[in-house]
């Protein structure tokens, strides 16, 4: 089973800076098609600016996304990850905080970020290897052993 770590090895991560505006943030996202944003500020994980912040903390109260910083309607209380964390222990910490993003962070670098998405296709790849091995296992006939 592999790690977290090998698992958000080699992938692009998406930032945006605590001044940026909400309409900036909004927009790389739809870019990229992700929906969460690491805030970073000199080289240091503030925060995440996710899509139910933009829905709870700018849609909601009315608040003109081109005129909102990043900083003031981020989450700031974050749950986080190690790279040698594994698959279940990931699906544990978002399950328990109810969060669809998972910033993966080690020696206080953001080194990743994980989706509900990114687990759900993790789960589906090793189910369909597991079934593979089943089959071989169910189906396969030995050779016939002469004397």
């Amino acid at each position: 089973m592999k790690t977290i770590g090998e698992m958000v090895k080699g992938r692009e991560l998406y930032s945006v800076g605590p001044n940026a505006t909400v309409l900036d943030a909004a927009r790389l996202m739809s870019e990229k098609g992700i929906g969460a944003v690491l805030v970073v500020d000199e080289g240091k994980l503030q925060g995440i600016f996710s899509e139910r912040d933009l829905v709870t903390r700018v849609i909601a109260p009315n608040l003109n996304p081109a005129e909102v910083e990043v900083r003031d309607v981020m989450t700031r209380n974050l749950i986080v990850a190690g790279p040698e964390d594994t698959y279940q222990d990931c699906l544990n910490k978002m399950k328990k905080a109810r969060i669809r993003h998972l910033p993966i962070v080690a020696e206080n670098r953001v080194i990743g970020m994980l989706s509900v998405r990114d687990l759900i296709s993790y789960e589906l790849e090793s189910k369909d290897f597991e079934i593979q091995q089943l089959n071989h296992f169910i189906h396969y006939v030995p050779p016939k052993v002469t004397a």
